[in-house]
């Protein structure tokens, strides 16, 4: 990997210290430490993976056109086509330095009721500056498939979920049923990022509560904009939350403060002009995707194909939040 980097970066230097990031459950991601510079690698997983899924042209094309409109996106440095320099294809991007937020604040920082109200709308005001975006402007026309999008996310996520089931997990048969008849038109089409999350953000170092960078651009693309608004908040865990949903939040939004999925919701719409008349619908679906997401994932570890250990309770999840999405659709 070094050798063909130099050759892309001239006076890159090295060869590089490298370390692998933990957090991510899909694309593995590397930091790359040369005497003047950090730059990550981004690269598929092993294993059996979704058609359309993990394709590092695509990611890479949608970050390098999306920069000079949406300034949030890492600084695109070089892509590698050719599976033979380390087994797969790959890019590399500037870093960007500053804070993440896991599932607990780092130690040493501290939020006051203020400052978490603050972080919290102003990471869905990113969120909402990404969906106004000009898709022409920004020369992503191609990544999208026009109208419909509501109707082929409904089905390619049912068959997903169909093709990745393992026999201890629900069926979501009756999930399945209820989205299919339930799913409302597109909105509009608009640039998405389809993995929103607190953990996907880089703030300030310096502590000012600004968002620097938006990570982790796999699944962007043309789309409906409350579709994308219903993914990030079936991760957006809140204090009043039952212990299952507390015990599995990947980020600090249960903090005091912080605004609640339906005060997001009530924001989001008050700033764009949107409705959220349908907002039972998007709600679902935002769940029934996660389950999707992580019966895939299961599915690699299930069958071999990864041993991550943090993966091996995945099944229990999934069918929580088929309960879950049954509860919300009136379904139980």
């Amino acid at each position: 990997m070094h050798a063909w980097l130099a050759e892309q970066v001239p006076d890159l230097g090295g060869p590089p210290e490298v370390r692998q990031f933990s957090g991510g459950a899909s694309n593995l991601t590397y930091l790359l430490r040369y005497p003047d510079r950090d730059v990550i690698l981004r690269r598929p997983p092993s294993g059996t993976k979704a058609a359309s899924a993990h394709d590092m042209g695509r990611e890479f094309l949608v970050q390098q056109r999306l920069r000079p409109h949406y300034p949030y996106v890492p600084r695109m440095v070089a892509r590698c086509a050719d599976p033979g320099v380390i087994g797969s294809e790959f890019y590399v991007m500037e870093r960007v330095a500053g804070t993440i937020l896991r599932g607990d604040l780092p130690d040493g920082m501290s939020l006051s009721i203020d400052q978490a109200r603050r972080l919290s709308t102003t990471a869905f005001d990113c969120l909402i500056e990404l969906h106004e975006v000009d898709p022409i402007a920004a020369e992503l026309s191609e990544i999208g498939k026009g109208s419909g999008y509501v109707v082929r996310q409904v089905s390619s996520w049912s068959r997903r979920f169909v093709n990745a089931r393992t026999d201890n997990v629900s069926d979501f048969a009756a999930v399945m049923a209820w989205l299919d008849r339930n799913q409302p038109p597109d909105v509009a089409t608009t640039v998405i990022h389809n993995d929103f999350r607190l953990d996907n953000l880089v703030l300030d170092p310096s502590g000012s509560g600004a968002i620097v960078g938006v990570l982790d651009w796999e699944m962007a693309t043309l789309g409906d904009p409350l579709m994308d608004l219903g993914g990030a908040l079936a991760y957006w865990v809140q204090a009043d939350d039952d212990e299952t949903m507390l015990s599995v939040r990947r980020q600090p939004s249960p903090l005091p403060g912080m605004l609640t999925r339906g005060q997001i919701v009530d924001h989001y719409c008050r700033r764009t002009g949107r409705s959220a008349e349908n907002w039972p619908f998007y709600e679902v679906f935002g769940l029934f995707r996660l389950a999707v997401i992580a019966q895939q994932i299961y599915y690699r570890y299930h069958h071999g194909q990864t041993t991550n250990p943090a993966f091996k309770d995945f099944w229990m999840v999934i069918n929580y939040l088929d309960w879950r999405c049954r509860k919300i659709a009136g379904l139980t």
